[in-house]
């Protein structure tokens, strides 16, 4: 793995605004930086990348099935009483995801480490799958890339035979997106492109046009009913609002399913120590308040964590994560060392929320920023990557995205 300077593309923010990819600059800072990128090696994909992330990914739905199986693991996931019904169905009826984006730690020589799974409403998923793979046809064409260069991306392909597989041919989708979010509607319009390559119709409708008829059905902009749902709005939002009493009853698909809730979690991370402790690709990770008195001196953990917390509380007291079971952009996010606070977000959105925390794992730093790489699961398998990179060390909603190539 390594960061290379290279020339940009002489005229790619035309492109960019031709594609309407209008948001590769954004307050003044560049959100897609071409200048350099970052080469692996197939390797480092194949055995450090893909597959385990696919690993990860069927770890996460082995806990997704403990969760739904106990009321106390859905309190402690801080999911609504009211909706855990409607949770627990949608994963025994075995309603389909799409896709989602592990974040990982990376610095070349291994293992990855989950840091999150985005799994619910992952952005980033044109430039991911559409722009970063048009630089790199283009930088081979121009002899930037050395010859036979290739990129791990197989997202937008994988996509459109995930629809081809769920859905029969002209079915309906209804998309949504908060409105006059550029980014959010790029992610949306990913999406439809895929599953009207697929044959599916797509149909775009803004989130606060949508509605509830009489007999309980979702209605579009144009009164058309909905029946399957792409929504780009989180399930722990959704389930707060008064719309959710609704879900049940609607008869709509929703996309993701509400069991993605679980997985989208941060929750999830203790969970899934506590099922596969010790696992390379894993980081020690427990509920803030199990442990909290043992990240002081001479407090102890809560009886039912304190064999597995002390196998590993040397490597907190060196340095731990504090992430709210909610956040997002590495919102409410704080880095710990030896006891005091070194870094923290400054946003405090999800500060009411409860908190986990997570052993840290330090990013590699090339040339004073710190990447990470955002490996895509489209169905249950990784099919591709984007890598964002931040000067903090707390990956947050203006870190660049980088271009990515295999080359050895």
């Amino acid at each position: 793995m390594q960061k290379i300077t290279l020339p940009e593309r002489p005229h790619w923010r035309d492109t960019a605004k031709e594609v309407g990819f209008t948001f590769a600059d954004m307050h003044g800072e560049p959100y897609w930086d071409e200048t350099s990128a970052y080469q692996f090696t197939l390797r480092q994909i194949e055995d450090d990348i893909e597959d385990p992330s696919s690993d990860l990914h069927a770890m996460c739905r082995d806990a997704v099935a403990e969760i739904v199986a106990s009321e106390r693991m859905m309190d402690r996931l801080g999911i609504p009483a009211q909706h855990r019904d409607l949770i627990s169905d949608s994963w025994r009826r075995n309603e389909p995801e799409i896709y989602g984006r592990l974040d990982l730690a990376y610095d070349g020589t291994g293992p990855a480490k989950l840091l999150e799974y985005n799994a619910d409403t992952p952005t980033a998923l044109y430039e991911s799958a559409a722009f970063q793979w048009q630089w790199l046809e283009d930088q081979l064409a121009a002899g930037v890339l050395p010859r036979g260069a290739d990129q791990f991306n197989g997202i937008h392909e994988a996509l459109v035979e995930r629809f081809r597989a769920l859905f029969d041919r002209n079915t309906d989708i209804h998309f949504t997106a908060v409105a006059n979010n550029p980014e959010d509607y790029a992610t949306v319009e990913a999406m439809a492109w895929a599953a009207r390559e697929a044959g599916m119709g797509a149909h775009y409708s803004d989130l606060d046009k949508l509605g509830v008829t009489k007999q309980g059905q979702f209605v579009d902009d144009q009164d058309r009913v909905i029946g399957t749902l792409f929504k780009l709005y989180p399930w722990e939002d959704l389930l707060r609002d008064d719309y959710a009493r609704h879900i049940r009853g609607s008869g709509c698909l929703f996309l993701e399913p509400a069991w993605k809730a679980l997985v989208s979690n941060k929750g999830i991370l203790p969970v899934l120590w506590q099922m596969f402790e010790g696992h390379p690709n894993l980081l020690p990770a427990f509920f803030a308040d199990d442990v909290a008195d043992a990240l002081v001196a001479g407090g102890r953990p809560v009886p039912a964590v304190a064999d597995a917390f002390g196998k590993v509380a040397d490597q907190f007291k060196r340095g731990h994560v504090v992430k709210p079971i909610f956040s997002r952009e590495g919102a409410g996010v704080s880095i710990v060392e030896a006891g005091e606070v070194t870094e923290a977000s400054p946003n405090t959105d999800y500060d009411d929320h409860p908190r986990i925390v997570q052993a840290y794992a330090a990013l590699p730093d090339f040339d004073g920023f710190r990447p990470i790489v955002g490996a895509w699961i489209v169905g249950d398998a990784c099919v591709g990557m984007g890598l964002r990179e931040d000067r903090a060390r707390i990956t947050q909603d203006l870190s660049r995205f980088k271009p990515h190539f295999i080359a050895g």
